[in-house]
């Protein structure tokens, strides 16, 4: 998970005992040494391995290792009189949130510490509502009046889905959870908003591109608006596009929030020329009319990997070409020739390779570079050819340039642009 690292750190500053439930421990081809080798690089030693973590090597397919889990949880607790109260308004923390059509917005919600009740006023995160029901997190259907400590439960009531990892708190007043939520809100549109960017869709960039109006900056963003069913695909989504990383470009996600696409959205991709990726939800009827009018471009995937490797595709045209000279020829003034209204024009033998008529060329006088031109004119004899070989002799006229003297060397190449890959 995203928050892995930091949940790490925080339990250690709070010198809080740490048990890991290895999963799919069921799955072929295991290899449970490299898992402890990644602990052990977070400064989590196993205590297989002399050190003071607790792993425990679990199936959810089979069911195995539970048992011995739930045991080693409650011996760890024991061991380090590890309690929390049940009396008091309720905090915990948002494990999972999603948006369903009939019930609304569900939470997935772990009582920390306090008790929480159906009707209780919360505010997490960004969000806030009244507890409207609470359902058991194993089955849908059965239902809660109260929470205690350590039980997992669903809460409705919320007014938009809340990010995981969001603490909640119980509130009194309606209206100052309703404040809270809302300045929260705010400071993180703020930050997600913040800076200056260069905006870009994704249909559209490769004509932006060749018409070199991307290139106003040396870094160009790519402005996303993500929809999704669950607050843990957002992170899925969002930890996939942090791997893809350049010093060129960067990746802005002005929103990430559970529920399909709506007018709003519409709006706000307009106004940042964002790209909305919806995964596994759809536009509603009146922000699908409004997408097609303002030209917004939703892209719908229901793979996660899908969005990564359509944004990476993107993002690799978005890189500068690698800029590589090529040499192709190298010609000898034998004599010079001025010509009214044309101006010089320099009677050249191919030394080297071939003078093509698309190539530049370097003026070389004794052994330094005196300027690169375009070539003007190609001819061998009296006729316009599109290149000239080694051996053969030609006439070369330089764009804008007729201070050439014999005995110059004239150096022809090519810039070929190379495509550059993440």
């Amino acid at each position: 998970m995203p928050q892995t690292e930091e949940a790490i750190s925080h339990a250690r500053a709070a010198e809080v005992p740490i048990v890991v439930a290895l999963n799919k421990s069921d799955l072929p081809g295991v290899n449970f040494d490299k898992v402890l080798q990644d602990l052990a690089t977070h400064n989590l030693l196993p205590s297989e391995w002399g050190g003071d973590v607790e792993v425990i090597r679990t199936s959810a397919i089979t069911g195995a290792g539970i048992d011995s889990l739930l045991e080693t949880l409650l011996a760890t607790a024991e061991l380090y009189e590890l309690k929390s109260r049940f009396d008091g308004p309720a905090t915990g923390i948002c494990l999972e949130a999603e948006q369903e059509s009939d019930r609304g917005v569900i939470a997935k919600v772990m009582v920390q510490q306090g008790t929480l009740n159906v009707g209780d006023i919360v505010v997490c995160g960004g969000s806030y509502g009244r507890v409207k029901a609470m359902y058991d997190t194993l089955s849908s259907n059965m239902r809660h009046e109260t929470a205690g400590p350590s039980m997992p439960v669903n809460i409705t009531g919320l007014d938009h889905a809340p990010a995981a990892g969001d603490r909640f708190y119980v509130l009194e007043d309606i209206a100052q959870a309703r404040e809270i939520a809302e300045t929260r809100a705010e400071r993180r549109r703020q930050r997600s908003l913040s800076g200056i960017t260069t905006k870009v869709s994704l249909e559209e960039f490769q004509q932006r591109l060749e018409s070199g109006t991307l290139r106003t900056q040396d870094k160009v963003t790519l402005n996303l608006i993500i929809r999704a069913d669950t607050r843990g695909s957002i992170e899925a989504i969002r930890k996939e596009l942090s791997k893809l990383s350049h010093p060129e470009i960067d990746i802005r996600i002005l929103q990430a929030t559970v529920g399909g696409v709506s007018v709003a959205d519409i709006m706000l991709a307009q106004a940042s020329e964002a790209v909305i990726i919806a995964f596994n939800v759809v536009p509603d009827d009146a922000a699908r009319n409004q997408a097609d009018e303002r030209q917004v471009e939703i892209r719908r995937y229901d793979i996660i990997y899908k969005v990564a490797d359509d944004i990476k595709a993107t993002l690799e045209g978005k890189l500068k070409p690698t800029e590589t000279t090529v040499d192709t020829g190298t010609a000898m003034v034998l004599k010079t020739f001025s010509v009214s209204r044309t101006g010089t024009i320099a009677g050249c033998r191919v030394m080297r390779g071939t003078i093509e008529r698309d190539s530049r060329i370097r003026v070389i006088r004794e052994n330094r570079v005196i300027g690169e031109y375009g070539i003007e004119s190609l001819r061998r004899e009296k006729d316009d050819v599109k290149e000239v070989r080694q051996g053969m002799e030609c006439g070369i006229k330089l764009q804008n340039f007729n201070d050439v003297k014999e005995a110059d060397t004239l150096e022809a190449f090519k810039i070929e642009h190379v495509a550059r890959t993440l």
